[in-house]
């Protein structure tokens, strides 16, 4: 079961009542989740709703939706098999109410960390791998590579429209190899890069915290977005599990004597972007509402 901390006001009010005329307007959903959404379709990425595993590992931001509360959806992309990646409660309903399409990975369909039911119907399952290209109404998506030391099948998307390109990197590290075929490839406006420390995740084996690191430190995000050739860079992950948290106000001074990110846009659950401008936009605030 998902339990939004904010009811349905956040999906119903802000994401499906907003208009993004000939644009794209993306929503950060906390861990590494986002809402693509253009005047005709709708894209979710790596949504998780869960309220992870605790006391091993605690959730430390809200919960903005309720997934069963959507009524647009046409797609769901996944980046890996991680259960805060690929997660039946989290895009069960957009799958099987709103009959969107799920694009992963074979092992994320294969080897996910989850052990109930995938949850989506055999025809709207689509396996994907690197170096594939799908379309997704207005939006074209390519499968590109990416660097998890962590996953058994990492992939990156490259989702393109009209008024701009947005890179989701999932977790990735910095990638000497398929990072820049990207940047040769695409000249990307946004990219969603996975930020955090190594800290220390409670294991209920042993009775304390082990050393862990999942996510780029400052100097590694910022080494992957010169590899990317990043406009601009959207760090997440950071806020999301008690002890690899993160502050990402630092990556202004890593980033300063670096020509990649043009931009540093710190999003927090909820805000908003375009992909045709620059700045974050806070709840409430979308085309001055």
């Amino acid at each position: 079961m998902v339990h939004s901390t904010w009811g349905d006001w956040f999906v119903r009010e802000e994401i499906e009542a907003a208009d993004p005329g000939d644009g794209v307007v993306g929503w950060y959903l906390g861990c590494n989740g986002f809402v693509l959404r253009s005047a005709s379709t709708t894209i979710y990425v790596d949504p998780y709703f869960g309220d992870g595993d605790p006391p091993n590992i605690v959730r430390m931001i809200p919960v903005p939706i309720d997934p069963s509360d959507a009524s647009e959806c046409d797609a769901v992309l996944v980046t890996h098999e991680h259960i805060d990646h690929m997660h039946p409660p989290s895009y069960g309903p957009l799958v099987n109410d709103l009959d969107a399409d799920l694009y992963a990975p074979a092992a994320s369909y294969e080897s996910p960390d989850y052990d109930g039911d995938l949850d989506a119907p055999d025809e709207q399952k689509h396996v994907i791998a690197a170096g594939e290209t799908f379309e997704v109404g207005d939006f074209t998506v390519h499968v590109r590579g990416a660097n998890d030391p962590d996953a058994i099948e990492p992939v990156s998307y490259v989702v393109e429209h009209d008024s701009g390109t947005f890179l989701h990197a999932g977790d990735s590290r910095p990638a000497v190899e398929a990072f820049p075929e990207i940047a040769a490839e695409f000249d990307v406006d946004v990219g969603a890069l996975a930020f955090g420390s190594v800290g220390n995740i409670y294991e209920p084996e042993s009775g304390h915290g082990e050393r862990t690191r999942w996510y780029m430190d400052e100097n590694q995000v910022i080494e992957a977005a010169n590899q990317l050739e990043l406009d601009r860079l959207l760090p997440t992950h950071h806020d999301m599990w008690q002890g690899v948290g993160a502050d990402p106000k630092v990556l202004h001074e890593h980033a300063t004597s670096f020509r990649y990110p043009r931009v540093l846009d710190v999003p927090h659950v909820g805000c908003a972007f375009r992909l045709d401008e620059p700045g974050i936009q806070r709840m409430g605030a979308l085309d001055g509402r």
